[in-house]
């Protein structure tokens, strides 16, 4: 067995769910382009598959392959990411046809850039992962790898430690869509 960032990504790229660090909360990851392990990831967190999702990307680069960004949304993602942000954006026709419809089949996608080398690193081995925080849908989010191991136990391959700890708060979600970035309040 190699380290666990090793697994971590090998479990990913098997359609397997895995827990991770973030720079906010541990985070509940699929591969973003596999339906079907997004579907386990949803079945596992018990929420229903209307309640969009967001993804995590391991640079800034990466994000408008899958989301349009306006010259001000470009601004803010070069001065704010990564950062502990979930900025939302109109999809683009690659991210409609190759990442789940619970990701990209609405109006708008969610994207993270975390500010964690752990995340950054699973997003980078494997490609845009789902980025959802590590609990069951309603409950609190999992303060600790223990928490998450508690509420999702076995439906998860790896539970994947290292660096900084999370701050225990929610991203900011950002709405890029318009022309000024704004602040959304979450449900």
């Amino acid at each position: 067995m190699g380290p666990p960032i090793d697994r971590a990504a090998e479990a990913l790229r098997a359609g397997r769910l895995v827990v991770f660090p973030t720079d906010t909360l541990f985070g509940l990851a699929a591969r973003a382009d596999d339906r079907a392990a997004v579907r386990r990831l949803l079945d596992a967190k018990r929420r229903p598959g209307s309640v969009p999702l967001s993804v995590a990307v391991s640079s800034a680069e990466e994000i408008e392959p899958i989301g349009r960004l306006s010259p001000t949304g470009r601004q803010f993602v070069r001065r704010r990411l990564p950062g502990a942000y979930t900025v939302l954006l109109r999809p683009t026709p690659a991210a409609r046809a190759t990442l789940a419809p619970e990701i990209a089949g609405g109006g708008t996608i969610g994207v993270r850039l975390p500010d964690h080398p752990v995340a950054r690193e699973l997003a980078r081995r494997v490609g845009p992962i789902v980025a959802t925080s590590a609990n069951r849908h309603g409950a609190p989010p999992a303060g600790s790898l223990a928490a998450a191991r508690r509420a999702l136990g076995p439906d998860v391959a790896v539970y994947l430690g290292g660096g900084p700890a999370p701050s225990g708060r929610p991203s900011e979600l950002i709405d890029l869509t318009g022309v000024r970035p704004r602040g959304v309040a979450r449900r």
